[in-house]
């Protein structure tokens, strides 16, 4: 880049930018002629892309000055084309000029402002190829900030204040600034076409309908708009009516689903408990038996012991009897005689002795009671781990029906997609039908609260609740599939698709995909195709992304979340001349 001024060192001769002999030119004068030449020089010292003083003036090798960042974002632009001009000569250059300060023209601005020199107010904005020129401005011509519909013509501020002044102008339509005015103007009689043929369906002027279309149903343009716009509304309202209609349809289905499923159930449950049952009082029965035959033996022993031992009792009892009499005989040789040793009771055995039986009373039935303790044990922990699969208080009977398995199971819950401009980013065009984005180099778009600012991105018109399914076929390099809540943010970095906690987005790319969700990013790996299928379980908080090629559906990354309010369906495209469709389904 040339510098703005050159020194002689043999003539100390220096060539200034013309801009910059007329501020010294400016500050030269005094007094009265001071101030004119600053009132002449307003438009002067103003960059012609913002219309405003200089600001950190830059000076092209062309001569030319502008605002260093004015010029930056201007050439900006014009990096694809990789050949940089003059918005004012249109002077080319490559590569890319460096930038550098003109300090001796940000010093001489200073010093006029110093003078009273301040920004250029309203009405010295002057129009650019891009802007509408007022038609009344003569020689170079200011913005219109207004046209009329019965004028037919644009005004800037100063030339549209005999509209706000005049009775005679206060009854004319004004509108935005255009530049279709002309197709207002009836090519045939030369006039306002203020009216509307509903027989041939276009618009004609006063004379018009009393010619050519005299006799046809012909309303003004106003009535017949307020018409469309009223049957537009009644239109969207019927059809929303239509919609809710179908959702109440499904939901009573939903409910007739959702009855005969617990009534089968509670059925089925019953016949299993009591078949439980059965098998466990079966089981009692059996177990009560056989306590009482083993009862019967091991009382039938203890009493035949029982018996012995009473037996030997009385025996004994006798015996002892005899000993007692035979105790109290004083003669001891008659006591010999009538008692031979031989006849005396003999000594009690070991095997008779009380001693020897053993007798347990608790220790019976310890076995028995052990085992069905265990039994009750490993029952209770059945019922405590593994109840909550069958217990009819812990089932979600209204828990949604699994994931189709097959594409024409997904093509049941199609739903169409269609994208809303009012959010697309100012470079994606929409098609006509508002399926299709492409993204292209030039704004396409008028400002809105909704639109996306940094990120080539655009939302659905429609809000996706309950089961879902959708495809989307890309075009071209890179394209992200998303899906985002409506308050998601517009503007920043962080308004990208899967970079904050209110959108989930698939990024494909031409070698690969990752999925990313509140700025965190995972590689996905799956066979490569330009068309990508989502489906939505909003209820059941399910979010799954397919490879979708001919009929075969390949998982590629499935979320499972809590959805907390309505999702819309988003795509993002990367590079110039890259689409994403939604394809219609049904």
């Amino acid at each position: 880049m040339h510098c703005t001024h050159t020194c002689y060192s043999d003539h100390t001769h220096t060539r200034f930018s013309s801009q910059e002999v007329k501020l010294r030119h400016s500050l030269s004068l005094s007094g009265e002629m001071a101030q004119k030449g600053v009132q002449l020089d307003r438009e002067t010292f103003s960059c012609s892309i913002c219309l405003d003083l200089l600001k950190d003036p830059v000076t092209t090798a062309c001569g030319h000055n502008y605002c260093m960042d004015c010029i930056k974002t201007h050439w900006d632009g014009e990096d694809e084309k990789e050949v940089y001009s003059c918005p004012q000569c249109r002077n080319s250059f490559s590569p890319r000029p460096v930038l550098l300060k003109n300090i001796m023209l940000a010093d001489l601005e200073e010093e006029l402002k110093k003078t009273g020199l301040q920004a250029a107010p309203a009405d010295l904005c002057y129009a650019g190829a891009e802007y509408v020129a007022c038609d009344i401005c003569t020689g170079r011509k200011r913005k219109a900030c207004k046209s009329c519909l019965q004028c037919l013509a644009s005004y800037c501020e100063k030339h549209l204040q005999p509209h706000y002044d005049a009775a005679t102008f206060k009854k004319h339509k004004l509108v935005k600034p255009s530049k279709n005015l002309q197709e207002n103007i009836c090519s045939r009689h030369g006039e306002v076409m203020k009216l509307f043929c509903r027989t041939d369906q276009q618009s004609i002027c006063c004379l018009c309908s009393v010619e050519e279309h005299k006799g046809h149903d012909t309303v003004s343009a106003a009535a017949e708009r307020r018409q469309r716009e009223l049957e537009g509304s009644r239109l969207n309202i019927q059809q929303r009516i239509q919609d809710r209609e179908k959702e109440v349809k499904r939901l009573q289905q939903e409910v007739q689903a959702v009855n005969g499923s617990a009534d089968k159930a509670v059925e089925d449950s019953e016949e299993t408990v009591t078949e439980l049952i059965r098998l466990v009082q079966k089981r009692s029965s059996d177990v009560k038996r056989q306590l009482r035959s083993q009862q019967e033996r091991e009382v039938s022993g203890v009493r035949e012991l029982q018996e012995k031992q009473e037996q030997e009792i009385s025996e004994l009892k006798r015996r002892d009897a005899e000993l007692e009499l035979l105790s109290h005989t004083e003669d001891h040789n008659p006591f010999l005689l009538s008692y031979p040793s031989s006849s005396l009771p003999a000594p009690l055995s070991e095997a008779t002795h009380s001693s020897s039986i053993n007798i347990r009373p608790l220790d019976y039935f310890e076995d028995v009671t052990a085992a069905l303790s265990a039994v009750r044990d490993k029952l209770q922990d059945v019922l405590r781990e593994e109840w909550t699969n069958v217990s009819p208080t812990e089932v979600d009977v209204l828990r949604p029906a699994a994931e189709p398995t097959t594409r024409a199971g997904f093509v049941r819950y199609s739903q169409e997609v269609t994208l809303d401009p009012n959010t697309a980013y100012d470079w994606l065009v929409l098609s006509e039908g508002g399926r299709k984005a492409t993204l292209v180099g030039q704004q396409c778009y008028s400002s809105h609260p909704d639109r996306f600012t940094e990120w080539p991105q655009v939302l659905s018109r429609e809000s996706l609740t309950g089961r879902c399914y959708w495809e989307v076929e890309r075009g071209g390099g890179r394209v992200c599939v998303a899906v985002s809540y409506k308050n998601i943010i517009r503007e920043g970095d962080g308004c990208r698709f899967g970079f904050n906690d209110k959108s989930w987005a698939l990024d494909c790319k031409q070698n690969g995909y990752s999925f990313c969700y509140n700025n965190i990013e995972t590689t996905v790996s799956g066979p490569w195709s330009s068309r990508v299928g989502v489906y939505l379980d909003h209820r059941a908080g399910v979010l799954s992304f397919y490879s979708v090629v001919s009929d075969t559906m390949t998982l590629l990354h499935r979320v499972q979340t809590t959805f907390t309010r309505p999702l819309h369906a988003g795509v993002w495209v990367c590079d110039k001349r890259d689409t994403a469709e939604f394809c219609k389904l049904k």
